[in-house]
């Protein structure tokens, strides 16, 4: 419990009304996305300047308190679960863009800005903002900073990192530091690269700069229905092979495609196997060479059709349909259990049928959908109240199956709470002490976000959760590197 005199002082710095202690209004911020973990904080914070934010982590630094900071919630790794008898920092009352230079293609803009606001604040220059996660019509710059995150166009334009300039941060003692900034070459150690990903354990990101891209001249997105899983993916290969770089590529499986069908109406063939949406974009003449080389591939690949959308409306359906997928997957009435676990592009196909496999073996649903790009898979367990622990079984089957085909148990979700105990599988003790020597020296106490990313024998400041191995490190088939 967090005694009533130091609470007392997180409502002199804010005010009384953005503080929330009821036990009632705290549950709503137990979680994120992820419900498989939730833990209601001692209280919820909602600052509206930097300057509340430092104030707010000196109370923490002061008093040994954790604290937990926190965008729209839509994270999907356990990265904004608060730890026990920690405050949550909620930034979603920072919303200022505070500055947009075309001249230079950047803005500035506080940590609680929509991801697509900044695309919509800047269209009418012919610009937009490149990241786009599934969830950009909600959730927040500061949190898309703090899971480094991607989206469908990444495989082109890259992650959060590629599109970040500058940011403010205030540590875990609640100093403020700016990291990065406008000028091409920064002297001095990368430390925006530092902070961008390491999901709010090295403090919050209060002010952000962001960089601009120019529209492309022409953009067109193709679908194409395919007879198999193995052949849509080895199409993927193919492309990347060929020297093209489409702005996205995404492959859908029967189940989630069928699901998505029927929830927007997106045109989405039912009968087929599996789909890719390719987008090419750039100069026109480039773009139209392009996807008659991308057509004869898939072709080649045995595709089975074969559709082109060049209108904003058209393309904007099809891209629904994608963007829409979990939330359509949850209509299906069972659980879900969704994890990002990434491949090489050329074992895109052996993966894809050991996915196969092991939803036979298990008897369990595992609707596919993926960034086939980049090899950034997204599979969906599905399951009922009584097969849990054979969901969490078949999630870690999938990420061993990943980092055995030489990939990473992680793309653009992070590691959150979600998956801390695989860190062993893909570092050594060694690496695992160097990063932490790192984050020591960021927050000292381990009070920023302790308990994410690290396995609880790593954790700073972190006694408060036991660890629990993961039951494929129990039965000794996880191989620590």
């Amino acid at each position: 419990m967090i005694a009533s005199e130091i609470i007392h002082l997180f409502e002199s710095a804010v005010g009384p009304m953005r503080v929330i202690t009821h036990p009632a209004e705290r549950k709503a911020f137990a979680s994120d996305a992820l419900l498989h973990y939730h833990e209601p904080p001692e209280l919820v914070v909602f600052p509206e300047t930097t300057e509340q934010i430092s104030s707010i982590v000196k109370i923490c630094n002061t008093h040994h308190i954790p604290f937990t900071p926190r965008g729209s919630g839509t994270g999907l790794s356990g990265g904004a679960t608060p730890s026990p008898e920690s405050v949550v920092i909620a930034t979603a009352k920072m919303r200022k863009i505070h500055r947009i230079d075309i001249a230079n293609r950047l803005a500035v803009v506080d940590p609680g800005v929509i991801n697509s606001d900044i695309t919509k604040a800047v269209a009418s220059a012919g610009y937009f903002y490149a990241p786009d996660p599934s969830s950009q019509s909600v959730s927040t710059i500061g949190g898309n900073v703090a899971e480094n995150a991607g989206g469908i166009h990444c495989f082109k334009y890259g992650f959060t990192v590629n599109h970040i300039l500058g940011a403010q941060i205030v540590l875990g003692n609640g100093d403020i530091v700016e990291v990065g900034g406008e000028a091409m070459d920064m002297p001095g150690y990368n430390l925006l690269s530092v902070i961008v990903g390491s999901e709010g354990t090295l403090g919050i990101v209060t002010c952000v700069t962001v960089r601009l891209t120019a529209q492309p001249q022409s953009i067109v997105t193709a679908l194409v229905p395919f007879a198999s899983m193995e052949s849509a993916g080895a199409a993927v290969s193919a492309i990347i092979a060929a020297g093209i770089v489409p702005a996205a590529i995404e492959l859908m499986d029967q189940l989630t495609l069928q699901v998505c069908e029927n929830t927007i109406h997106a045109g989405y063939p039912e009968n087929a196997a599996a789909i890719l949406l390719v987008e090419l974009d750039g100069p026109q003449a480039e773009v139209e060479a392009r996807i008659a080389d991308v057509a004869k591939i898939c072709r080649n690949y045995e595709a089975l059709n074969w559709k082109i959308a060049t209108l904003p409306a058209e393309r904007a359906l099809l891209w629904k349909g994608r963007k829409a997928a979990f939330a359509a997957l949850g209509q299906l009435g069972a659980h879900l259990f969704l994890h990002d676990g990434v491949v090489p592009r050329t074992k895109l196909p052996e993966a894809l049928k050991r996915l196969t496999d092991v939803g036979r073996r298990s008897g369990l649903w595992i609707a596919t959908v993926l960034h086939a790009g980049d090899g950034n898979l997204h599979p969906v367990v599905l399951y009922n109240d009584d097969q849990e622990a054979l969901a969490e079984q078949v999630a870690a089957d999938i990420l061993t199956m990943c980092v055995e085909l030489g990939g990473s148990i992680t793309g653009e979700h992070g590691v959150g709470l979600d998956k801390r105990e695989f860190m062993n599988v893909m570092f050594t003790e060694n690496d695992m002490a160097a990063h932490q020597k790192l984050r020591l020296a960021f927050d000292p106490l381990g009070i920023s976000n302790p308990g994410k990313i690290y396995p609880a024998p790593n954790m700073c400041g972190e006694g408060a959760k036991k660890y629990k191995q993961h039951p494929l490190e129990q039965n000794g088939t996880i191989t620590r590197l």
